[in-house]
């Protein structure tokens, strides 16, 4: 017969180890509540973005559109083809690249932009909110929004840090690595957010910013060490290493820019580019900057109604913003 003391010490013993599992099944549906909260939750923290900008803008539509005369309307009619887009100020060509052969093939988009001018290139949310995890399609937040052109941005809304300055408007000021900054007279700077704020970048001009990177190319050079960089260390997010699909903006001259997405995880179309290999195409396009923007299953690019590459993913991957050019 069982003694009283070894019940007892059963009893406590089975007490422990259910109180033990409870404690764990708690963590983890705690674990996966914060989860849910930090990356699936929206998080709004401006719901009309469009009547905040027209509040907080330094462009107001009397600055882009001043010329009622029919001749030079005229002159600035739009032009659009399969692969061109120009309005007499701002052009858009696409151009379709594909290196290799077998299973190293990369197929990659370049869209080269000429500004007529710098605030031509906009910058756009998804559902007009800005916040976290408010995510949408490329091409959903292109046609909201009338472009023409548009790629995929930095994706502000999977993080919380870094300098989020769109349309000449602060969202964000939370420094945390280098960013690039595109300021209203057409020139581009790759920056260290922490050395400076979003109120001091503004006086000085800047009309949209994005915070991701690395800066893959300077003063016509690739940049050392691009490899070995890590845009964030916070949970859930993915390395930028090896072949991956990428998009990227590149600085050809003031108001002359370049676009590049590339392709990748699709072996005999598309297998992908590293960090350097995304670096060479813009130096080979003689930029002289150029930075690297969300990619993976985000990487977008969309020209006249239509996806213009094949996205990872099988299909578009929503995302939190965009930018783009007008149609």
């Amino acid at each position: 017969m069982e003694s009283p003391t070894r019940r007892h010490r059963r009893i406590r013993r089975r007490n422990v180890i259910l109180a033990s599992a409870l404690t764990t099944t708690l963590t983890l549906s705690g674990a996966a509540a914060w989860a849910a909260d930090r990356y699936l939750v929206e998080h709004v923290e401006i719901d009309d973005v469009a009547a905040y900008e027209a509040e907080n803008s330094p462009v107001t539509a009397d600055d882009t559109d001043t010329d009622t005369d029919t001749d030079t309307d005229t002159e600035s009619e739009s032009i659009l083809t399969d692969t061109t887009f120009s309005d007499g100020e701002t052009a858009v060509e696409i151009s379709t690249v594909v290196e290799g052969s077998g299973d190293a093939t990369v197929t990659y988009y370049v869209a080269d932009v000429t500004l007529g001018d710098a605030t031509a290139l906009r910058s756009a949310f998804a559902d007009n909110s800005f916040g976290q995890n408010i995510t949408d399609l490329t091409s959903s937040i292109a046609e909201d929004n009338g472009a023409v052109f548009a790629v995929n941005g930095d994706y502000y809304g999977f993080r919380d840090t870094g300098i989020v300055i769109r349309n000449g408007v602060v969202y964000r000021d939370e420094p945390a690595r280098t960013g690039l900054v595109f300021f209203s007279d057409g020139t581009v700077e790759v920056y260290d957010e922490t050395a400076t704020s979003a109120d001091e970048l503004v006086a000085a001009g800047a009309w949209n910013t994005v915070s991701f990177g690395p800066a893959i190319v300077e003063d016509g050079d690739i940049v050392e060490g691009i490899e070995d960089v890590e845009i964030d260390t916070n949970f859930g997010n993915h390395s930028i290493q090896g072949d991956q699909p990428r998009t990227a903006v590149g600085v050809i001259d003031e108001n002359h820019l370049v676009f590049v997405v590339v392709d990748g995880r699709q072996t005999g179309y598309s297998e992908g580019v590293t960090l350097t290999e995304l670096a060479d195409i813009f130096v080979d396009l003689g930029a002289t900057t150029a930075y690297n923007l969300d990619g993976g299953g985000s990487s977008t690019m969309y020209f006249a109604g239509d996806l213009v590459n094949s996205p990872s993913n099988g299909g578009e991957r929503a995302t939190s913003d965009i930018f783009y050019i007008a149609g």
